[in-house]
Protein backbone atom coordinates (compact mmCIF):
# COMPACT_ATOMS: atom_id res chain seq x y z
CA UNK A 1 0.00 0.00 0.00
CA UNK A 2 1.39 3.38 -1.00
CA UNK A 3 1.63 6.25 1.44
CA UNK A 4 2.03 9.94 0.67
CA UNK A 5 4.64 12.18 2.27
CA UNK A 6 4.70 15.96 2.51
CA UNK A 7 7.60 18.23 3.47
CA UNK A 8 6.89 21.89 4.27
CA UNK A 9 9.34 24.74 4.78
CA UNK A 10 8.92 28.32 5.96
CA UNK A 11 10.52 30.97 8.20
CA UNK A 12 8.98 32.80 11.12
CA UNK A 13 8.45 36.56 10.83
CA UNK A 14 9.59 37.08 14.42
CA UNK A 15 11.98 35.53 16.97
CA UNK A 16 10.71 32.37 18.65
CA UNK A 17 9.95 34.22 21.90
CA UNK A 18 7.77 36.82 20.16
CA UNK A 19 4.01 36.59 20.92
CA UNK A 20 3.18 36.02 17.23
CA UNK A 21 5.62 33.09 17.06
CA UNK A 22 4.22 31.64 20.27
CA UNK A 23 0.75 31.93 18.71
CA UNK A 24 2.02 30.12 15.59
CA UNK A 25 3.21 27.17 17.68
CA UNK A 26 -0.02 27.10 19.72
CA UNK A 27 -2.09 27.02 16.55
CA UNK A 28 0.30 24.43 15.11
CA UNK A 29 -0.22 22.18 18.13
CA UNK A 30 -3.99 22.41 17.68
CA UNK A 31 -3.67 21.66 13.95
CA UNK A 32 -1.46 18.67 14.73
CA UNK A 33 -4.04 17.43 17.23
CA UNK A 34 -6.70 17.63 14.54
CA UNK A 35 -4.41 15.73 12.15
CA UNK A 36 -4.02 12.93 14.69
CA UNK A 37 -7.78 12.76 15.27
CA UNK A 38 -8.40 12.56 11.51
CA UNK A 39 -7.12 8.99 11.48
CA UNK A 40 -5.30 9.68 8.20
CA UNK A 41 -1.96 10.88 9.56
CA UNK A 42 0.42 7.93 9.65
CA UNK A 43 3.53 9.59 11.11
CA UNK A 44 5.06 12.97 11.87
CA UNK A 45 8.83 13.39 12.05
CA UNK A 46 10.50 15.72 14.54
CA UNK A 47 12.82 18.37 13.11
CA UNK A 48 14.85 18.51 16.35
CA UNK A 49 18.52 18.14 15.48
CA UNK A 50 17.90 18.22 11.73
CA UNK A 51 20.43 20.42 9.89
CA UNK A 52 18.41 23.05 8.07
CA UNK A 53 18.71 23.00 4.26
CA UNK A 54 19.76 26.10 2.33
CA UNK A 55 16.21 27.00 1.25
CA UNK A 56 15.18 27.13 4.91
CA UNK A 57 18.01 29.33 6.18
CA UNK A 58 17.93 31.99 3.45
CA UNK A 59 16.27 34.95 5.11
CA UNK A 60 15.95 36.42 8.56
CA UNK A 61 13.40 34.28 10.33
CA UNK A 62 13.78 31.01 12.20
CA UNK A 63 13.14 28.02 9.87
CA UNK A 64 10.03 25.92 10.46
CA UNK A 65 10.02 22.48 8.81
CA UNK A 66 7.46 19.69 8.87
CA UNK A 67 7.59 16.17 7.50
CA UNK A 68 4.49 13.98 7.72
CA UNK A 69 3.17 10.81 6.10
CA UNK A 70 -0.51 10.28 5.23
CA UNK A 71 -2.64 7.32 4.17
CA UNK A 72 -3.50 8.84 0.79
CA UNK A 73 -3.38 12.03 -1.26
CA UNK A 74 -7.09 12.77 -0.94
CA UNK A 75 -7.05 12.73 2.87
CA UNK A 76 -3.93 14.94 2.92
CA UNK A 77 -5.59 17.41 0.56
CA UNK A 78 -8.83 17.42 2.56
CA UNK A 79 -6.95 18.02 5.80
CA UNK A 80 -4.80 20.77 4.26
CA UNK A 81 -7.72 22.79 2.94
CA UNK A 82 -10.29 22.36 5.71
CA UNK A 83 -10.68 22.90 9.44
CA UNK A 84 -7.98 24.44 11.58
CA UNK A 85 -5.28 23.99 8.95
CA UNK A 86 -7.26 25.96 6.38
CA UNK A 87 -7.68 28.79 8.88
CA UNK A 88 -3.96 28.69 9.68
CA UNK A 89 -3.12 28.94 5.97
CA UNK A 90 -5.31 32.03 5.73
CA UNK A 91 -3.41 33.62 8.62
CA UNK A 92 0.08 32.46 7.69
CA UNK A 93 1.31 35.94 6.72
CA UNK A 94 1.18 37.08 10.33
CA UNK A 95 3.56 34.24 11.31
CA UNK A 96 5.59 33.22 8.25
CA UNK A 97 7.94 35.42 6.19
CA UNK A 98 6.92 36.14 2.61
CA UNK A 99 9.51 35.11 0.06
CA UNK A 100 11.12 37.67 -2.20
CA UNK A 101 11.44 35.18 -5.05
CA UNK A 102 9.09 32.44 -6.17
CA UNK A 103 9.35 29.78 -3.50
CA UNK A 104 7.84 26.36 -3.09
CA UNK A 105 6.62 25.96 0.49
CA UNK A 106 6.01 22.21 0.23
CA UNK A 107 6.61 19.09 -1.83
CA UNK A 108 4.69 15.80 -1.94
CA UNK A 109 5.76 12.30 -2.99
CA UNK A 110 4.61 8.71 -2.79
CA UNK A 111 6.41 6.01 -0.82
CA UNK A 112 5.85 2.30 -0.45
CA UNK A 113 7.49 1.94 2.96
CA UNK A 114 7.33 4.23 5.96
CA UNK A 115 10.94 3.36 6.81
CA UNK A 116 12.05 5.00 3.52
CA UNK A 117 10.77 8.43 4.60
CA UNK A 118 13.47 10.68 6.07
CA UNK A 119 14.57 14.29 6.24
CA UNK A 120 17.33 13.50 3.75
CA UNK A 121 14.70 12.16 1.35
CA UNK A 122 12.50 15.22 1.93
CA UNK A 123 15.34 17.64 1.11
CA UNK A 124 16.25 15.64 -1.99
CA UNK A 125 12.63 15.62 -3.25
CA UNK A 126 12.30 19.35 -2.60
CA UNK A 127 15.51 20.12 -4.50
CA UNK A 128 14.43 17.87 -7.35
CA UNK A 129 11.09 19.67 -7.62
CA UNK A 130 12.66 23.13 -7.58
CA UNK A 131 15.06 22.11 -10.35
CA UNK A 132 12.75 19.99 -12.52
CA UNK A 133 9.17 20.95 -11.74
CA UNK A 134 6.39 18.55 -10.92
CA UNK A 135 6.81 14.91 -11.87
CA UNK A 136 5.62 11.72 -10.24
CA UNK A 137 8.86 11.83 -8.22
CA UNK A 138 8.01 15.15 -6.50
CA UNK A 139 4.92 17.28 -6.96
CA UNK A 140 2.38 19.66 -5.42
CA UNK A 141 -1.41 19.66 -5.23
CA UNK A 142 -1.85 21.65 -8.45
CA UNK A 143 0.34 19.21 -10.41
CA UNK A 144 -0.26 15.93 -8.64
CA UNK A 145 0.18 12.28 -9.54
CA UNK A 146 -1.38 9.07 -8.29
CA UNK A 147 0.68 6.28 -6.73
CA UNK A 148 1.14 4.70 -10.17
CA UNK A 149 2.76 7.87 -11.56
CA UNK A 150 -0.21 9.04 -13.62
CA UNK A 151 -1.36 12.69 -13.52
CA UNK A 152 -4.13 13.03 -10.97
CA UNK A 153 -6.59 15.82 -10.19
CA UNK A 154 -6.95 15.89 -6.43
CA UNK A 155 -10.20 17.30 -5.04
Amino acid sequence: MSLVSIYTVGRLNHPIEHPASREFFEVGNNVFGQAIKSGHLVQAFSSDGVPFPQEAIKGKGFPVLTLTVWKDLESLYLFTYSGLHRQALRERNKWIEPYQEKHLSYVIWWTEKLKDVSWKEAFMRYNYYTQNGATSFAFDFKHSFDDKGEPFLVK
